[in-house]
């Protein structure tokens, strides 16, 4: 990192026990000083960045053009002496690409400036734990005090993972503070279980499993500071002296085990609480470095849980609400009729990410005449409110079309009608089928198709064709539509595939290749038994980078089939 000589050099190398991107501003917005992880990350050498206008130099929107003063968030940070954060912001690096970034900037006084502000930052793309592991060192001066706790706020709520926050916490104190870490967390049910017990050897956190795991309960009236931790009690300092006499509880055995298979000298124990509950505690120990913790130690590491308690508790919370999403969705979708002459099975599998459980629905019911109802579709939006409308369209389809006994396409008219008034959803995809015999004996279908993906018809001889009839506008945009039926005879042997859009978009791929690959793998699948041509075709045709979840009903008709049951991924 480059700057001038005197106070700047301590701010140069302040900075560079950074495991993150940084730079230091004047209070007009100019590069001070930047370390060596920010001159990599923005492939440029200090020399080209110090001194210049951060925002003129660096800040560009998506498309590559500067972003208008006005409307730079990071700019109005260092004129405003706040602490801002954000994502989705594009930094140029010296070779013309554009780098996405979560960031944060806050005020410092450094006593050379009479406004600094320190801006951290790290990739959009990357997981956001340091790429190289500053050296330990025993006690922190005021800036890297100030530099880790924004870094622990940064950091900790740019993911939604419990999981990684908790390790990109251990990555940012060890073995910066401590040579030791060890996490305990309490459960919803109240049962505790270590987490984490890492160490840092020869640059990298190495985990010790033999000392993870399930935990005893929390005692509620022991003096010990991990039982006073995990009662939400303040922090305490302890050594393997504390441990020397008669446990009091299944706590203090294992944390004597704990102090003697780490060699820990000093540790300090610190809960993580929110502001509604206890969520576990913190540990950091000395072994390898001499001090032993201060009350000044104490005051940091109170700040940083405080701050970590704040990510896990939002990941919590977030993951809590994906967990009722898709439960509620789970029990929505329906169970499959038994029909004679045909088997049928359903899939759904949610999507990757929490924010995208919701619209994705199938429906299979017997009608009054004998016919079987089948029914794909996909609500707009990803969140609780489209599972929600997705449960309200369905139950309507049903009502109407066990009670009008009218073609598909009348059925749809009067449900598209009905969405304004009566149904929470905005707009939806709809293939809306019936199955049933013609008057020559033979398996017909008739359907239409509100906007939604076409049906696939895959012959037993391996001839696979999209159903292209009958298809018109999506369900909300005009109700007043005239809707189109379309009908085919459907052959011994063949198999009827109605899917979602979720097995054939991606970002990497046109929609015409998405079909043309779900077509091609369905075709050699013709000769499997339903229940593996649907695990199969959802494993090969689902394409790798697909971020929405799937919804696919599978009909086979013919002499021999026989009806299996619905399997839920």
């Amino acid at each position: 990192m480059m700057g001038s000589n005197g106070p700047q050099e301590t701010v140069a190398r302040a900075l560079d026990t950074l495991g993150t991107g940084a730079y230091l501003t004047d209070e007009l917005g100019f590069i001070v000083a930047v370390n060596a992880r920010g001159e990599e990350l923005l492939a440029r050498p200090a020399s080209d960045l110090v001194g210049q206008d951060a925002h003129d130099l660096l800040h560009r929107t998506s498309c590559g053009e500067p972003v208008p003063r006005a409307q730079c968030l990071m700019r109005e940070s260092v004129l405003d002496g706040r602490t801002e954060q954000g994502e989705d912001e594009w930094l140029e690096r010296g070779d013309g690409t554009l780098l996405p970034v979560a960031w944060l900037a806050t005020p410092c006084d450094l006593g050379i400036r009479p406004a600094a502000t320190l801006f951290l930052f790290h990739s959009a793309g990357r997981s956001g734990r340091p790429a190289q592991r500053p050296p330990a060192g025993g006690r922190l001066s005021e800036l890297e005090r100030l530099a880790l706790l924004a870094e622990t706020t940064t950091l900790l709520t740019s993911t939604l993972d419990i999981h990684e926050a908790l390790r990109r916490l251990i990555n940012l104190v060890v073995p910066r503070i401590a040579d030791w870490a060890v996490i305990d967390l309490i459960s919803e049910l109240d049962e505790v279980s270590r987490f984490a017990v890492a160490h840092a050897e020869g640059g990298t956190v190495v985990f010790r499993e033999d000392l993870q795991g399930p935990m005893p309960p929390v005692p509620q009236e022991s003096p010990m500071p991990l039982s006073r931790a995990l009662r939400g009690v303040t922090s305490s300092f302890a050594g393997p002296e504390t441990y020397h006499g008669p446990p009091d509880s299944g706590i203090a055995v294992e944390q004597r085990r704990l102090f003697e298979a780490t060699g820990m000298h000093s540790a300090i124990v610190v809960p993580l609480r929110s502001l509604h509950d206890v969520l576990g505690a913190l540990t950091l120990g000395r072994a390898d470095q001499p001090d032993r913790f201060t009350a000044t130690d104490a005051a940091l590491l109170e700040d940083i849980a405080r701050r970590a308690s704040l990510g896990l508790e939002n990941a919590r919370l977030y993951q809590r609400q994906r967990k009722v999403a898709e439960t509620m969705q789970r029990h929505l979708l329906p169970k499959l009729p038994r029909t004679s002459g045909r088997s049928m099975t359903a899939r759904y599998l949610p999507a990757p990410d929490a924010s995208e459980v919701g619209g994705d629905w199938y429906d299979a019911f017997t009608l009054p005449d004998g016919a079987t109802a089948l029914a794909i579709g996909d609500v707009v939006g990803h969140d609780l409110d489209a599972a929600a409308g997705m449960a309200q369209l369905r139950n309507m389809l049903r009502a109407y079309a066990v009670s009008q006994q009218k073609p598909p396409s009348k059925v749809v008219e009067w449900l598209d009608r009905a969405t304004v008034d009566i149904a929470e959803v905005s707009m939806a995809t709809l293939v809306f089928a019936r199955m049933s015999e013609n008057d020559a004996g033979q398996c017909e279908l008739s359907w239409t198709n509100a906007g939604h993906p076409p049906p696939l018809l895959v012959t037993h001889e391996g001839v696979a064709r999209y159903l292209t009839d009958g298809h018109g506008i999506l369900l909300g945009v005009t109700p007043d539509q005239i809707r189109l039926d379309a009908t085919e005879e459907l052959p011994p042997g063949s198999t009827l595939l109605l899917y979602t859009d979720g097995l054939i978009e991606s970002p990497s791929q046109t929609l015409d290749e998405g079909l043309n690959r779900l077509r091609r793998h369905a075709a050699s699948l013709a000769h499997r038994p339903l229940e593996s041509f649907a695990d199969e075709l959802l494993a090969r045709a689902r394409p790798p980078d697909n971020d929405d979840d799937v919804a696919l009903l599978a009909v086979r008709h013919g002499p021999h089939s026989s009806f299996l049951k619905l399997s839920k991924l």
